[in-house]
């Protein structure tokens, strides 16, 4: 079985339930936001910011937590969340890969967000988090 079988059904078994597990990588700014929501929900985009991207696999919100907000971040550091959206909901919007195969996207018009954040699961939970190197 190729290797994209493999992600296809990964994503396939991540959505049974009627849930959908994703993960968004964020700076301290956006993380205390998060906290300051009791951990329920995702802060307002800025102006230059059309899009909500929560990304559909912890590799790549590795990447871009450990890589992008240690080394552009003031403060050098970098968080993973993870956190469950209902799955119905979320077909409404558009998957983008944008890279390689496991670089993929849910893209969420910034208007959208606060609805989107209504159909949050539960907390958003904090796995990883990367310091200075």
């Amino acid at each position: 079985m190729k290797k994209d079988k493999f992600q296809f059904i990964e994503l396939e078994l991540k959505a049974l339930g009627g849930k959908m597990i994703l993960y968004r990588p964020v700076g301290t700014k956006e993380l205390e936001l998060i906290r300051e929501s009791n951990y329920r929900i995702f802060p307002p985009r800025l102006a230059d910011q059309p899009i909500f991207y929560p990304v559909l696999n912890e590799q790549y919100a590795t990447e871009i937590a450990s890589g992008w907000n240690v080394k552009y971040n003031e403060d050098h550091r970098g968080y993973v969340t993870k956190f469950e959206v209902d799955d119905q909901y979320c077909g409404q919007f558009e998957v983008h890969q944008v890279g390689g195969a496991h670089h993929k996207e849910l893209w969420v018009p910034a208007e959208k967000l606060g609805e989107f954040n209504k159909h949050i699961i539960g907390e958003i939970h904090i796995i990883k988090e990367f310091p200075d190197k």
